[in-house]
C-alpha cells in the first residue's frame, strides 16, 4: 500500500495538472460548433494512454466522434479488464450561473471538499473519473504492479446516446473480449461512506413539437379564437402525471419491477438525511410519486421529466404574440425490464392521441438505453468491495443509482461481460449543472483504489480456476 500512496504523493501535482489540461478542452458532443474540440480531447486521451504504458493505442473513426482504444497485454492466461469511459461533456448552459468559467478549471475548498475540488464542466462526468483509470494504469506499470491484461475503450458520444459505440462493439467483439468491464461514471454515498452502484435506470429521451397557426399571430387580434401551441403543450405535459405523480401513459408500468419489502428495507439502511438533502438543494420539501421514499423515487421507480420547454418570444421586454410552434424535451428514466424502445413508442402514441383539434403534434425520439442490475455475489463485485475496504477502511454499501449509462446493458448483450461501477463522485458534485466539480481527494482516492481492484480480481479469478 505504501508503494501506491508514495507514487500518488510524488506525482499528485502532475496528476492534477494533466486533468486540468483535459478539462480546458470544451469537448461538447451535442454542439457541432465544438467538433474540433471533441477531436482534440480524443487525441489528448490517446497520448495519455501511450504515456501511461499501453502497448497499443488507436483512434477508431466512426460516423460521429472517434473511439480511443488502448491495451496492455501481459499474458493470455491472465484475466483481462476492459475500462470504459467518455471524453465528451454536457453543454455548460446556463453560463451565467457558473461562479467561474466552465472550461477554465479552478480548485476551491468547499464544505464537503476541504482539500479542494476542481470546478469545471466534465470534472466529475466523466473526464475526472475516466482519467483516474489512466493514472492508475500508469502507477501500476511504473511500479511493476499490473497483475493482468487491460484494455481501454474511451468514447466521445456518451452524452448524445453512444450510437456509434454500439456499432463499434458489435464489430469488434474479439478485440474487446474481457473478463470484466470496469466503469467510473457513477458516484458514492459520501467520502466516509463508500458504495458500489449495482443498478442503473434506463432512459428514453424525446422531443415534442406542437404546431398551431401557420405563423406567429397578434395576441390581441387572435387571442381566444385560435389554439395557442404553448398553452396546449403545457396542458398536455401536465396530463402526463396524475395528482399522485403517477405517470398516466397507458402501459407505462406494465413491466416495472416491484421490489419486495425486504429489498426496500435493505435499501433503507443506506445513510440518508432528508434535512441535509433539502438543505443542499435549498428546497422546503421533496416531491415525487406517492408511496415511495426519496431514495426509492430516484432509483427504483421510473420518472418523466421536462428537460427544456420553449416557444414564442423570450427576449427582453414584451412582444404580444401567439407562437406558431411550441417545443419541449422530455426524458423518462426507466427501471429494469422496461424496454426503452417500447416506452418511447407508448409515449409517442399517447402524446399524439391527446392533442386537441386545432394543433398538430410531432414526437421525435432522440436516444435511449436499457436499465441494468448487477448481482453482488460475482467475483467482480467481491474484488471491488475488497478494494474499497482496503483504501477506505470499511465495507462499501451496494446502491442502485437513478442515473443511466445505456451502454452497460449493451456490453453484456454483445460481449457477455458483467460491469462493475466504481464511482468516486458525490451527488452534490453538480454533474450536468452549473459549477460541476470533483473533489481532489476523490480523484486521488480513485487512483489509489483502482489498482487494488486489479489485484483482488486477478487473485479471485485464479482461486476460481
Amino acid at each position: 500500500m505504501k508503494q501506491i500512496t508514495d507514487y500518488i504523493t510524488n506525482h499528485k501535482q502532475r496528476f492534477l495538472n494533466e486533468l486540468i489540461s483535459l478539462l480546458k478542452i470544451p469537448s461538447i458532443s451535442a454542439d457541432p460548433a465544438y467538433s474540433k474540440n471533441v477531436l482534440d480531447a480524443a487525441n489528448f486521451v490517446k497520448l495519455s494512454l501511450e504515456k501511461a504504458g499501453c502497448d497499443t493505442v488507436e483512434v477508431h473513426e466512426t460516423k460521429g466522434y472517434p473511439i480511443v482504444y488502448g491495451e496492455k497485454f501481459i499474458d493470455k492466461d491472465l484475466p483481462t479488464i476492459l475500462v470504459y469511459g467518455h471524453y465528451d461533456v454536457q453543454p455548460p448552459d446556463p453560463i451565467d450561473l457558473w461562479n467561474s468559467p466552465p472550461f477554465e478549471p479552478v480548485i476551491q475548498k468547499t464544505e464537503l471538499h476541504p482539500e479542494g475540488a476542481i470546478f469545471a464542466r466534465g470534472a466529475c462526468d466523466d473526464k475526472g473519473q475516466m482519467y483516474m483509470h489512466v493514472k492508475a494504469m500508469e502507477l501500476m506499470v511504473n511500479t511493476n504492479q499490473l497483475p493482468c491484461n487491460v484494455k481501454f475503450m474511451i468514447e466521445g458520444e456518451e452524452e448524445v446516446g453512444s450510437n456509434n459505440l454500439a456499432v463499434y462493439v458489435a464489430e469488434n467483439k474479439e478485440k474487446l473480449a474481457n473478463d470484466i468491464i470496469l466503469i467510473s461514471d457513477t458516484g458514492m454515498i459520501a467520502n466516509e461512506v463508500p458504495s458500489i452502484t449495482t443498478g442503473l435506470r434506463g432512459l428514453s429521451y424525446v422531443e415534442v413539437e406542437v404546431t398551431g397557426p401557420n405563423r406567429d399571430l397578434h395576441s390581441g387580434l387572435y387571442g381566444g379564437a385560435v389554439a395557442n401551441p404553448i398553452n396546449i403543450l403545457t396542458k398536455m405535459i401536465t396530463s402526463l402525471q396524475d395528482e399522485d405523480n403517477h405517470i398516466t401513459i397507458p402501459g407505462f408500468y406494465d413491466k416495472v419491477e416491484e421490489l419486495s419489502k425486504e429489498e426496500r428495507a435493505e435499501m433503507a439502511k443506506a445513510p440518508f438525511s432528508l434535512g441535509a438533502y433539502q438543505k443542499a438543494l435549498d428546497i422546503e420539501s421533496v416531491y415525487g410519486e406517492k408511496g415511495y421514499t426519496t431514495n426509492e423515487r430516484n432509483s427504483i421507480r421510473p420518472t418523466l421529466d421536462v428537460n427544456g420547454i420553449w416557444g414564442g418570444y423570450t427576449g427582453e421586454g414584451a412582444k404580444t404574440v401567439i407562437a406558431s410552434k411550441a417545443y419541449a424535451k422530455i426524458s423518462m428514466r426507466l427501471v429494469p425490464h422496461q424496454d426503452w424502445r417500447e416506452i418511447t413508442e407508448l409515449f409517442k402514441t399517447h402524446f399524439e392521441s391527446i392533442a386537441p383539434v386545432g394543433v398538430t403534434v410531432k414526437v421525435t425520439p432522440h436516444h435511449g438505453g436499457q436499465g441494468y442490475v448487477t448481482p453482488i455475489d460475482t467475483i467482480g463485485y467481491k474484488a471491488a468491495s475488497k478494494a474499497y475496504q482496503t483504501t477506505f477502511g470499511k465495507k462499501p454499501i451496494p446502491q442502485r443509482s437513478g442515473g443511466s449509462i445505456p451502454i452497460v446493458a449493451l456490453f453484456e448483450q454483445e460481449l457477455g461481460s458483467k460491469t462493475i461501477l466504481m464511482g468516486f463522485g458525490l451527488d452534490s458534485d453538480a454533474i450536468h449543472s452549473p459549477n460541476e466539480h470533483f473533489g481532489v481527494w476523490n480523484y486521488l482516492k480513485g487512483i489509489e483504489t483502482i489498482p487494488y481492484f486489479y489485484t483482488y480480481f486477478t487473485e479471485l479469478m485464479k482461486d476460481e480456476n
